[in-house]
C-alpha cells in the first residue's frame, strides 16, 4: 500500500503543493510587501502574486500528470522483457527503421525511449523529472517548460517580498526569533530559484538546437548520433524553426523523415 502510493507520485506532488502554499502563507503573514499592500487596501498586488502562484501549482499537476507521448501498443504481441536484455536502437545503415524496445517489445520509433520508471517507451524522451514524477515527452515538454518558467517567476518574486519583510530587532536572538520563519522562507525560495534558473536555462539552449536531455547525455551510446560530428544533429532546422516547432507544432513529429533528410550518411 505504501509502495503504490510512493509510486504514484502522491508523495511527491504533496510535498511540492504544501511547501509552495506553506512559504506563500509565510510571506502573506510577515510585514512584507504584500502585508503592507494588504493594509493600505491596495490589493491588486496580492491577488497577482497569487493568482501566480495559483497558476505554478496548477502547471506542475498538469504535467505531472499528463501523459508524456508513451507509445502505444502496436498490432505485434509481446511479453515482458528480461531487465539485462538491451533496448534495440537504430541500425547502423544510413535507412532508419522501426525497432523493438528490449523491454517492452513495442516499435520504439526514433527519439523514443524506454524510461524504466515509468516502464513505458516514451516519444522524443527527455528524461523522467522525480520532481513531477513524470517523464518530459513530446507532449508534455512545452509545458514542462512553460511550468518551469511561470515557477521562475513566482519564484524570483517571492524572493523580492521575502527581503521586504525583514525586520531590524535590538539583539541578534530577537532578530531570529521575529524573522526565523521568513528567513527559512528566503532560503527555501533562493536555492529553488537557482534551480529551476538553471533547468530553465538548459532547456532553453536543448530546445534551439532541437535535442533532448538524453541525446546531449547519451550521444556517444546512441547509434543515429554516432555517425554524426560533434556540432551535427540531424534534427536542427535552425533556431527560429526549432523554437516554432517546439512550441507552436502541436503534432507527433515522423523523426525517421526529418533524419533521413539531414543525416550525414542519407542517401
Amino acid at each position: 500500500m505504501v509502495q503504490n502510493v510512493f509510486r504514484s507520485g502522491f508523495l511527491v506532488r504533496s510535498a511540492h503543493t504544501l511547501l509552495t502554499w506553506v512559504v506563500t502563507v509565510i510571506l502573506f503573514l510577515h510585514n512584507t510587501d504584500l502585508r503592507r499592500c494588504e493594509e493600505r487596501g491596495e490589493l491588486l498586488l496580492p491577488a497577482l502574486f497569487f493568482l501566480l502562484v495559483l497558476l505554478s501549482v496548477l502547471l506542475y499537476f498538469a504535467v505531472s500528470l499528463m501523459d508524456p507521448g508513451f507509445v502505444l501498443t502496436d498490432t505485434v504481441g509481446g511479453g515482458q522483457g528480461s531487465d539485462e536484455e538491451m533496448e534495440v536502437m537504430i541500425s547502423e545503415s544510413s535507412t532508419p527503421r522501426l525497432r523493438r524496445c528490449g523491454y517492452c517489445l513495442l516499435k520504439q520509433p526514433m527519439r523514443a525511449k524506454h524510461c524504466q520508471a515509468c516502464k513505458r517507451c516514451v516519444h522524443r524522451f527527455d528524461h523522467h523529472c522525480p520532481w513531477i514524477e513524470n517523464c518530459v515527452g513530446e507532449r508534455n515538454h512545452r509545458w514542462f517548460v512553460v511550468y518551469l518558467l511561470v515557477q521562475l517567476l513566482a519564484l524570483l518574486w517571492a524572493l523580492h517580498i521575502a527581503l521586504s519583510g525583514f525586520s531590524p530587532s535590538a539583539s541578534w536572538d530577537l532578530w531570529f526569533r521575529a524573522n526565523g520563519f521568513l528567513l527559512a522562507a528566503l532560503g527555501v525560495v533562493g536555492v529553488f530559484s537557482v534551480v529551476v534558473l538553471l533547468l530553465l536555462g538548459c532547456h532553453l539552449y536543448l530546445i534551439s538546437i532541437n535535442c533532448t536531455t538524453w541525446e546531449f547525455m547519451s550521444r556517444h551510446r546512441i547509434s543515429y548520433l554516432k555517425n554524426c560530428g560533434v556540432e551535427e544533429n540531424p534534427f536542427d532546422r535552425g533556431l527560429f524553426c526549432n523554437l516554432w516547432d517546439f512550441f507552436c507544432i502541436c503534432r507527433t513529429v515522423m523523426w525517421e523523415q526529418v533524419y533521413l533528410k539531414n543525416a550525414p550518411n542519407s542517401v
